[in-house]
């Protein structure tokens, strides 16, 4: 039941960020949706810092681990949302902004993981 909790404790923590960020950013260009990106990219980036620095030293407890990967990071990062804006490019024919939203997502998303472990090593 604990743990339960602290999934529920971050995800809404991250959720409740997900949205003043979406909210905030979203708007900022046509046809991107950067609030979207930007908090799938650094959650990226977190969960790679975090799960780091759970590997090294056991720095941090599993309690602590789990409330930061699987509720924060859960909660904060959004693969629907990114589903959904994917649909909207294709159901209006802009291949472009899909092809260019998808790639730059994917393969950013990555490497900011690997710079989270990379970092966490520092």
């Amino acid at each position: 039941m604990k743990q339960f909790l602290l999934v529920f404790l971050g995800g809404g923590l991250g959720s409740g960020l997900r949205f003043l960020i979406s909210k905030t950013f979203n708007n900022t260009f046509h046809n991107f949706f950067l609030g979207t990106f930007i908090v799938n990219i650094i959650g990226c980036l977190l969960i790679g810092f975090i799960l780091g620095l759970s590997l090294k030293n056991n720095f941090l407890t599993n309690n602590q681990t789990l409330l930061l990967t699987t509720g924060f990071c859960g909660g904060f990062t959004t693969f629907s949302t990114f589903a959904l804006e994917q649909h909207s490019f294709l159901k209006t024919g802009d291949f472009v902004n899909f092809t260019t939203y998808t790639l730059s997502s994917i393969v950013i998303g990555i490497l900011a993981v690997a710079f989270g472990f990379w970092f966490s090593k520092l």
